[in-house]
């Protein structure tokens, strides 16, 4: 399945399925879980209601189960929502910057997560290496 056709997810269902991710569970046990309503509390600071997450795979569980298996995209990515994935999915602290003109989220990462990232990012956005800073990108909003 090419990016182009993969599922689309809610910045926030992204979080979420990438929260739960975070417990290490193959794809199997992540999806009988949700279909069980089997799910920790979310003591991060997100607070995440993981039966919100499962209730949409109730809802729509082709897409939800194609997401876990084949990966997705997200519909529309924030400075701030991508920041949060890349900590959710990562552990990473990016830097955000919010200048006018100049916004972006700056992460080290490893060529692996870079390619990940590159594949679930909303339509719109730019990945780029950071000048002079090996393994430092930059994720910028392609401006109009």
């Amino acid at each position: 399945m090419g990016a182009n056709h993969r599922v689309k997810l809610s910045q926030w269902d992204a979080l979420m399925l990438e929260g739960l991710r975070a417990y290490g569970w193959s794809n199997e046990e992540l999806l009988r879980r949700i279909s069980e309503r089997d799910l920790p509390m979310d003591t991060s600071i997100f607070e995440f209601d993981y039966l919100a997450l499962a209730e949409f795979a109730s809802a729509e569980p082709e897409t939800f189960e194609s997401a876990v298996k084949d990966g997705y995209s997200i519909k529309y990515n924030t400075l701030g929502g991508l920041r949060s994935w890349l900590a959710v999915a990562y552990g990473l602290e990016p830097e955000v910057v919010r200048e006018p003109g100049q916004e972006a989220v700056i992460a080290e990462m490893t060529t692996e997560q870079k390619e990940r990232l590159a594949s679930v990012i909303s339509f719109g956005w730019l990945i780029q290496d950071e000048a002079g800073k090996p393994g430092v990108f930059r994720m910028e909003p392609i401006q109009r």
